[in-house]
């Protein structure tokens, strides 16, 4: 037999009541699409913030955009000494200022929508995993304005590989559309990239990517890379894949470093990671699943010269 151990009790001596939604850290269904709602109205004020801005300098911006095609040779085949784009449509002059305006929009408000993604993101995690919110935010930004740099450096030298397969005797003109499309892909390719390995460290805080399940599969996730650059580069050059797949390797290399050490200063418990998700963990043996248990064995034999109180006896 047993006594257990109840929880305290409430005011007046009343049970404790459930833990409400806003108890455990939850939000209701509503609050939730309304945080979202709210979050997404600011990212987009903040682009189109960027794309007006983007509209008004669109001169000295396109003169930046233009800067890696019209350093190559064959930008100059049509008019000598003059870097040339064709302009095919009626309303490709319209377009081309909107896309870039978008372009700079989505450059210069990487912080506001970067850092609402992650605030929409962060009422879910536990007390000790928002404490990573300012820091992820600050490595975000630079990580994303980093391959969007990059992108820009190496989009001159693809060109270059992609153009001169154009056969002897044949003229290099591009459209000014297909030059920024080919832009912005690879700011957008490059810029999301480099993301990665972030989200990888993210997933890692809250515990449902391990570092041993990583290193598993490190050669199959480079080898993913290499393919991923290949395929998500607009020119499908080598050196364009190169120049994205390694950086990311590189990043990668960084954010494992991050987990295993992170992992070596948490505190080791018991292991379950070899149980099924159905499978229910071994208890102690002296544990309960009740709760506290304060066992009652025999009563003490009473001693009836200590306890018998008669004063006629």
């Amino acid at each position: 037999m047993a006594l257990l151990k109840w929880p305290k009790s409430g005011r007046n001596g009343a049970a404790p009541p459930p833990p409400s939604e806003a108890d455990d850290g939850r939000m209701p269904l509503m609050a939730h699409l309304r945080e979202l709602r709210n979050r997404l109205v600011i990212a987009l004020l903040g682009l189109v913030a960027g794309i007006i801005v983007g509209f008004i300098f669109f001169d000295p911006i396109w003169s930046f955009v233009s800067a890696p095609y019209c350093g190559l040779p064959q930008a100059q085949e049509l008019r000598p000494g003059q870097c040339t784009m064709l302009i095919l449509g009626v309303f490709d002059s319209f377009f081309v200022n909107l896309k870039v305006a978008a372009m700079f929009g989505l450059v210069v408000s990487s912080p506001i929508w970067l850092w609402q993604i992650w605030g929409f993101v962060t009422p879910g995690l536990y007390r000790n995993e928002k404490r990573y919110s300012i820091l992820f935010i600050m490595l975000a930004v630079p990580l994303f304005l980093a391959g969007a740099a990059l992108a820009y450096f190496v989009m001159d030298t693809g060109l270059s590989i992609l153009l001169g397969f154009a056969p002897p005797g044949t003229l290099t003109g591009i459209t000014i559309d297909e030059y920024l499309g080919y832009a912005l892909i690879m700011l957008i390719v490059f810029g999301i990239s480099f993301e990665l390995p972030l989200l990888m460290v993210f997933l890692n805080i809250i515990g449902v990517l391990p570092h041993a399940l990583v290193a598993k599969h490190r050669r199959m996730v480079i080898f993913i890379m290499f393919v991923f650059g290949a395929v998500a580069t607009p020119g499908g050059d080598p050196f364009t894949m190169i120049a994205l797949a390694l950086p990311m390797v590189v990043l990668f290399a960084f954010a494992e470093g991050f987990m295993y050490l992170r992992e070596r200063r948490q505190s080791k418990g018991e292991d379950f990671s070899h149980l099924s998700d159905d499978e229910a963990s071994s208890l102690d043996d002296d544990a309960s699943p009740l709760g506290d248990v304060v066992p009652v064995g025999d009563p003490a034999p009473i001693d009836s010269r200590t306890t018998d109180t008669d004063p006629s006896k």
